[in-house]
């Protein structure tokens, strides 16, 4: 249909057969149990998917104030604020918040959709693949996270240390692996959805601005290989 109203003249498409239906009625007509079959679905996917997108942000929030190893009773810093993994669990924490609530604005934005017959052909596909690909960076920020307080709490020897990290992130990227194998076409909807994207931003950007920056990064690295 779209390829259509690209084609033809615009006011061919005000045009009505002899029941006085545009070509626009007839499409809502012909599929309109297709459509209510997708508004169910699609609605009942992103209330799922919202809640487990706000559970995952309450723990990760709860988290951030339930530090390991707890504070100083003198000045009130993190006993362990100058350890790399207790930097690495406040990167993953705040990470995993700001994903969660990310994807649970999209799931979100798709619920008070008008859910319109042309809405599911770019805008909730879009929506829905991007807060599912939010939920699930939120989740691997989560098992890091859940890892480094683990590791911070059990103090091992610096060589049982780096077998346990091993161990552990082995461990977390287990269901978290089950989830992408699960969810995987809805991931390469996203790739190629970020394909179109750079296609655009590219055909947008003037060819001549990409060309000067190009050979000013190559003026740089001929200079720092002189020096």
């Amino acid at each position: 249909m779209q390829r259509v109203r690209n084609i033809v003249p615009p006011h061919y498409l005000m045009h009505c057969d002899k029941d006085g239906l545009t070509a626009e009625d007839v499409l809502e007509m012909e599929h309109r149990e297709m459509h209510k079959e997708a508004k169910g679905w699609i609605k009942e996917t992103a209330q799922s998917c919202s809640t487990v997108a706000v559970l995952v942000a309450t723990v990760v929030f709860a988290a951030a104030y339930t530090i390991p190893g707890g504070t100083d009773q003198n000045n009130g810093t993190p006993v362990f604020l100058g350890s790399r993994i207790f930097l690495f669990f406040t990167a993953t924490d705040v990470v995993a918040l700001v994903s969660s609530l990310a994807s649970v604005v999209m799931f979100l934005s798709i619920l008070t959709s008008p859910f319109e017959l042309w809405d599911f052909r770019s805008s909730l596909p879009r929506k829905l693949s991007l807060g599912f690909a939010s939920l699930f960076f939120s989740l691997v920020c989560t098992m890091l996270t859940f890892s480094a307080t683990v590791l911070l709490t059990v103090r091992l020897e610096n060589q049982l240390q780096q077998w346990a990290s091993v161990l552990f992130f082995c461990a977390v990227f287990f269901p978290v692996a089950i989830f992408w194998r699960l969810q995987f076409p809805l991931y390469k909807m996203v790739q190629r959805l970020a394909k179109r994207l750079f296609k655009t931003l590219k055909q947008a950007v003037p060819t001549t601005l990409i060309n000067y920056f190009r050979k000013r990064t190559r003026r740089r690295k001929y200079h720092i290989i002189i020096d």
